[in-house]
């Protein structure tokens, strides 16, 4: 048996001899190794192939994606330019207020730390509670904002916008996963010419007036911020990326003077109220520069308080609202005659009883006269001697004096929504044109143009441009851009427009409509205008139809300012006479009482009541929410004092005068911190937005 098997042995050590040493075994153990060598080759090519996708092929994709996970690109606000009037006096300005944002996924997995182990939680109603706690919401209301967003997909929601300092501070040292918070702006204003200021939205960006039409010199350049965090959502500047510092915006500095235009705000408002009319504008200008320095429209809205806006009250009725001007228009028919007609103040004209027939159409005056001197025609407003001198002349020769004072064309003003007014060529006039236009009709003008052309009546016949802007200046107060008086043409001659002055227009307040325009101790020209409203393609009839209106300068020498006010469908009564020319002497007399300027250089001393009459009360702003040194500021900006009882580093949580409240310049405010708040009165909340506030340290955050 032994033999057989060592036989067998033989036999299999042969077999192994002859295949090389390898028996079947081996080659099962190879086949299997180049299997796996196979698996693993397809394996890293795969890999490959999968990075080569990511990296090369979808690269952009991918490092987008990764980015929104760990990265995120924050815009630096940049500083908004400051408004300035003349005199360096802040109209707007911006102020620090905090805006918090969240990514609503992470809040909703939230890592925590439990049992020796990392777990995701839901903080979505705990970080809804601490909001609602701090500002005063509805936890439901955050909670449903971050929901939706997560449910929706989003990692990006803004949780509030503009917040106040004061109460965003306990949120900001409230440490809350998936959520963080920038600073941002909030345009504050003083409350003076808001048609001309105009506004910014919550992302301030410049929506009207001046805030639009230099929205890009006043916004200046944002900077970038890239910031990465950590997956517990620790947030870190990221050091290997390129940070953009925000460039602040360049500021304004105006021709306005805010004690003028406070005083026409109050006298404008004012004669709407006494006379029950739909609307009134007013103009102040220096008539040798062209310089604006007051512009005022009403109704009006509050610059402080969004709610208040309305496109009917942000427009700009001084330049955007054009009217037949009526017999303030008479100026051009009386210069267009002095000069071509060689007409004297003393030439007899023709009152035709008052009523005239003409072309199917009969033109009246207020007053009946027959013969009378063109002087007394002129103090005496007749539509008559206005219409027939017009049509002497012939239309070509009064066109052309029609567009050199300024009519039917924009000034250049730069401001937006200015009307040209409506002035048809001479080939389109209808035969009742020519003499219509002579007393101011078949013509419309915005306010300011026809101020326009008694400034260059007072400026011995020089029109200049009206302008708004004196400078742009940099954040350090370096002028970058400057404008200056421009002259426009010359309208008529000095010795015409001295005439003028003289002879009409000084006796028109002396002696004839504009008696109530007479400022004390000022010899003072101007025209009043009563002109009827063009309603359905008629001239109707009614106190509800007329426009009343008075366009003059002081002093009639050597004239200084020029002014207009024009009220809109007054009700109680509606001559100018009674309606505007009364306004016009209180802008000027008040104008003149508050300026010691203007006063030493007219060699005035006005009576004391006059004196009595400087520049108007100023608007109480509101201060709670800030810190006492911060309310300090502000009160004293506004022009007021402030008493404060507690602590001078603490927040200020009520405040003696009501928000809005208009005061004397100088009115003590009283204000309390925390702690300190009367018994009688709760503590106002303010509006979030309204104003921001400063760190413990006094400075802004």
């Amino acid at each position: 048996m032994s033999d057989e098997v060592d036989a067998m042995n033989r036999e299999e050590e042969q077999r192994r001899v002859n295949d090389g040493g390898q028996g079947p075994s081996t080659k099962v153990l190879s086949v299997r190794l180049g299997v796996v060598a196979l698996g693993y080759a397809l394996f890293f090519a795969a890999i490959v192939l999968r990075l080569l996708n990511i990296q090369v092929i979808d690269q952009e994709k991918y490092k987008a994606k990764a980015s929104r996970q760990y990265q995120r690109d924050m815009v630096e606000q940049a500083k908004r330019g400051v408004i300035y009037d003349r005199h360096g006096k802040l109209l707007a300005q911006s102020v620090q207020t905090i805006s918090f944002y969240a990514d609503p996924q992470l809040v909703a997995a939230t890592p925590v730390r439990s049992g020796g182990r990392t777990v995701d939680v839901d903080k979505t109603g705990e970080v809804a509670r601490h909001f609602a706690s701090a500002l005063g919401g509805s936890q439901r209301h955050y909670f449903r904002l971050l929901d939706r967003a997560r449910k929706a997909g989003r990692r990006f929601v803004w949780i509030e916008r503009s917040v106040p300092v004061a109460e965003a501070r306990s949120l900001m040292e409230t440490r809350m996963t998936g959520v963080w918070f920038r600073k941002e702006q909030y345009r504050y204003y003083l409350n003076l010419a808001p048609q001309v200021i105009g506004l910014v939205n919550t992302d301030n960006e410049g929506i009207s007036g001046l805030e639009l039409v230099y929205d890009d010199d006043l916004r200046g350049h944002d900077g970038m911020k890239i910031f990465q965090r950590s997956a517990t959502g620790t947030k870190f500047l990221a050091a290997d990326a390129e940070q953009v510092e925000a460039q602040a915006g360049l500021s304004l500095e105006l021709t306005l003077d805010a004690d003028v235009q406070s005083i026409v705000e109050a006298e404008v408002r004012q004669v709407v109220e006494t006379f029950d009319a739909r609307a009134a504008t007013a103009i102040v200008i220096d008539v040798n520069t062209g310089e604006v320095l007051a512009m005022s429209s009403y109704p009006t809205f509050d610059m402080n308080n969004r709610s208040t806006f309305k496109p009917e009250f942000a427009r700009n009725r001084a330049i955007s609202d054009a009217f037949d001007p009526g017999s303030t228009f008479k100026i051009v028919m009386a210069s267009a005659a002095t000069e071509v007609l060689n007409v004297a103040a003393e030439d007899s004209v023709d009152g035709h009883g008052g009523s005239l027939q003409l072309f199917g159409r009969t033109i009246r005056d207020h007053e009946k006269f027959d013969r009378m001197t063109f002087r007394e025609a002129m103090i005496h407003s007749s539509n008559i001697v206005a219409a027939e001198t017009a049509m002497e002349l012939g239309a070509e020769t009064f066109y052309d004096y029609v567009r050199k004072f300024g009519f039917g064309q924009e000034s250049g003003i730069g401001l937006p929504g200015e009307s040209p007014g409506i002035l048809q060529p001479v080939e389109k006039w209808y035969k009742t044109t020519l003499p219509w236009m002579g007393y101011g009709y078949s013509i419309t003008a915005t306010p300011l143009q026809v101020l326009q052309a008694y400034a260059a009546i007072a400026n011995d016949g020089v029109m200049m441009k009206p302008y708004i802007i004196r400078r742009l200046l940099d954040d350090e107060g370096n002028v970058v851009r400057e404008f200056g008086p421009e002259k426009s043409r010359t309208v008529v001659s000095a010795a015409t427009a001295r005439y003028i002055r003289r002879e009409y227009l000084r006796p028109i307040i002396e002696e004839g409509t504009g008696k109530a325009a007479a400022i004390a101790g000022v010899p003072a020209a101007g025209k009043t205008g009563t002109a009827q409203k063009l309603l359905n393609g008629n001239y109707n009839r009614g106190r509800r139809s007329y426009i009343a209106s008075f366009a003059g300068f002081f002093p009639v020498e050597n004239p200084k300012i020029a002014a207009i006010i024009v009220v809109d469908e007054p009700d109680a009564a509606y001559y100018a006479s009674t309606v505007a020319a009364p306004s016009f002497s209180k802008i000027c007399s008040r104008m003149i009482a508050g300026s010691e300027a203007l006063k030493k250089e007219l060699g005035l001393t006005l009576p004391e009541e006059e004196m009595l009459q400087g520049p108007a009360a100023v608007t109480v702003p509101l201060v709670v929410g800030l810190s006492m040194r911060e309310a300090k500021r502000l009160l004293e900006w506004s022009g007021l004092e402030i008493r404060y009882q507690g602590d001078p580093q603490s927040v200020v949580v009520d405040q003696g005068v009501d928000v809005g409240e208009m005061v004397a310049p100088g009115t003590v405010v009283r204000v309390w911190s925390e702690g300190q708040e009367p018994v009688e009165a709760p503590a106002p909340v303010p509006a979030p937005g309204a104003v921001a506030g400063l760190d413990r340290d006094g400075e802004v955050l």
